[in-house]
């Protein structure tokens, strides 16, 4: 999952995790303490700052920038320490079958009733939590500025308009990118058969492409918020972060996720093998699913309350888009050896040349 955009500083912070012991982030050194990793910009201050005054402990908290830079961390012993982890759903199912995960006590957990059954049909790779507990549900789609686009349809066919050539982006991404040319198409994200991923890849490559200005999974946002770009494919999180208190473009910007679909995300809270805190760790992931907190959590990021529905009637601003918006979506799937049909299609072919 592509977070909020990743400062300097926080991109060394992270590589910095790599060879120190994470320092404590909040409270004092005396309480009992938890010890969490998670995405870079993904748990507000302010939820850290409750737990820690309501159970009297202190939160020590790492980020990452990638699944890969946690997964080669706990790999490399250089997170044994942590208790919570926030991997993302293929990881999640890597980590169950490399026993790198705690099974979860469900008794220990009063709010797991809160969460949306369809966030748990999505998460197919487990289902019945027995190893991960949903943080957040969510996808990229696309931006559009209607001060510059007035009449458009909610499809991913947008990026096949010539009259809007050189002003649109896509992102830099093999699966997402191809995963909308797929459900377009109406072929599954996770498809293995080699005639749906040359469709999809001859969309992409003879339509889709010659409009874009380029792929782009780092500066979308900014060059939106600038006024380079009027249609980009991404998250809303980076889109509205860059935008900042331009209201008139806020106004003028819409969000949406195609009917189509397209791939998803789900983040999970994982207790890591060995954990030293494990009552806290479940303390924790049970606060985050508290409606009141859930609220607080999604308000801040202007996501939807995706993973847990009481949330929904709690909450005090718009999300940039809905629940709803994502029933058609799908998760990535481990593809296995069939990643090469991707990797042929993408790297020897649409971005071959660049």
């Amino acid at each position: 999952m592509k977070k909020i955009p990743v400062t300097a500083a926080a991109l060394f912070l992270a590589l910095l995790g790599f060879m120190v012991f994470p320092k404590p982030a909040y409270g004092g050194p005396q309480k009992e303490r938890l010890y969490i990793y998670n995405w870079t910009y993904y748990t507000p201050a302010s939820i850290i700052e409750k737990f820690e005054q309501e159970y009297g402990v202190t939160v020590i908290y790492d980020e990452f920038a990638s699944n890969e830079e946690m997964y080669a961390k706990l790999k490399a012993g250089g997170g044994s320490g942590y208790d919570i982890i926030f991997p993302s759903g293929d990881y999640v199912s890597i980590m169950i079958h490399q026993n790198m995960l705690e099974r979860i006590d469900k008794t220990k957990l009063s709010n797991l009733g809160n969460i949306d059954p369809l966030v748990l049909r999505k998460a197919a790779y487990d289902p019945s939590m027995e190893y991960s507990v949903p943080y957040y549900f969510g996808a990229a789609g696309i931006a559009v500025n209607t001060a510059r686009v007035s009449r458009f349809e909610r499809s991913w066919s947008i990026f096949g308009r010539t009259d809007l050539r050189g002003r649109m982006t896509m992102l830099d991404d093999m699966r997402e990118v191809l995963g909308d040319a797929l459900v377009h198409l109406g072929y599954s994200v996770n498809t293995v058969n080699p005639a749906e991923i040359e469709a999809a890849r001859a969309l992409v490559n003879n339509t889709w492409k010659p409009n874009l200005v380029k792929f782009d999974a780092e500066a979308f946002g900014k060059g939106y918020a600038d006024g380079d770009f009027w249609v980009v494919q991404g998250y809303p999180e980076v889109v509205f972060e860059e935008i900042g208190d331009n209201e008139q473009l806020r106004k003028d910007t819409v969000f949406f996720i195609p009917p189509e679909g397209g791939p998803a995300y789900i983040d999970s809270m994982c207790i890591l093998k060995g954990a030293r805190h494990l009552e806290l760790a479940y303390k924790f992931i049970d606060f985050i699913h508290r409606p009141d907190i859930y609220a607080e959590f999604t308000d801040y990021f202007g996501f939807p309350a995706t993973a847990n529905i009481p949330a929904r009637q709690l909450k005090t601003k718009t999300p940039y888009y809905t629940a709803e918006e994502l029933v058609n979506t799908e998760l990535k799937d481990d593809v296995g050896e069939h990643l090469e049909l991707y990797n042929n299609a993408w790297f020897n072919s649409i971005r071959m040349g660049e």
